[in-house]
């Protein structure tokens, strides 16, 4: 039997040209182009393009005629080369991709196929209310087009995600870099004694990836937040989506660090 995360077909291993190949290929097709437009001169087909002017070959193109009327011939060269400019921006904005077209290719990029398994990863953190961080942790989920839970406890906050491997890696570098938990964004209060206080905690804040996987199919919807002032609610939450060991695993990570802490 096949494991269920294995495809039925090999994936295709793109063909990667080098700078020089790929200059090579541009430089054919564009020979060929411009072969087939000459044929069709030859034949009648198009009419044959008047010749390209500009300031710098104006003498060497026109000749006696712009030695005859200079004015007349730079504002005739000049309308011409307004016109190749204006033809070549029409067809720069008609290439152009519109917000729709730019949304949805964006959105192809980051999202990832799951059908064959989702990648879970659990994260545990002591200290989740300064909204400035948790705003960061659900915005960038959201981006990513990721589906989990994020439950805020007393000592034990856990953040669960559900995404494809590259959505895991960017978030991933999300929790464990680019947000430092370690950094107090809130005013800090007057009184020296609070202020000392404040540090101590802020400095044992850290996020730690307890387990990653993968599953068959996803348990959550969309990403949530849900504050919960007992251990029991906050296992309920997880048990209402059949996934309450991630719970537990989380928890009793976090309950042996706070005794070796005491000890």
């Amino acid at each position: 039997m096949k494991p269920p995360a294995e495809p039925d077909k090999e994936p295709e291993i793109p063909v990667y040209l080098t700078k020089k190949e790929r200059k090579k290929l541009r430089r054919q097709n564009r020979q060929e182009a411009q072969k087939e437009e000459q044929e069709k001169i030859r034949l009648g087909l198009l009419p044959p393009p008047e010749p390209k002017v500009r300031m710098a070959n104006l003498m060497r193109v026109l000749g006696t005629e712009a030695v005859q009327d200079p004015t007349k011939i730079e504002a005739h060269v000049r309308a011409q080369m307004e016109k190749r400019q204006k033809a070549h921006e029409e067809a720069n904005a008609a290439r152009k991709l519109t917000t729709e077209q730019r949304r949805e290719k964006k959105m192809r990029k980051i999202k990832e196929d799951t059908t064959l398994g989702v990648h879970v990863s659990v994260y545990r953190l002591k200290d989740l209310k300064n909204p400035a961080k948790k705003f960061k942790v659900e915005a960038n989920a959201n981006q990513l087009f990721m589906t989990g839970i994020a439950v805020c406890h007393k000592d034990c906050n856990v953040v669960v995600v559900e995404g494809g491997p590259k959505q895991q890696r960017k978030f991933r570098r999300l929790m464990m870099h680019r947000i430092k938990w370690n950094e107090d964004t809130q005013k800090r209060s007057k009184d020296d004694e609070d202020s000392d206080s404040e540090e101590e905690t802020d400095k044992s804040n850290k996020c730690s990836l307890v387990w990653e996987g993968t599953t068959k199919n996803r348990a959550f919807v969309e990403i949530k937040f849900k504050v919960c002032p007992t251990e029991a609610f906050a296992r309920e939450q997880f048990k209402r989506f059949g996934v309450e060991h991630y719970w537990d695993l989380a928890y009793s990570g976090a309950v042996m660090e706070t005794t070796g802490d005491d000890l």
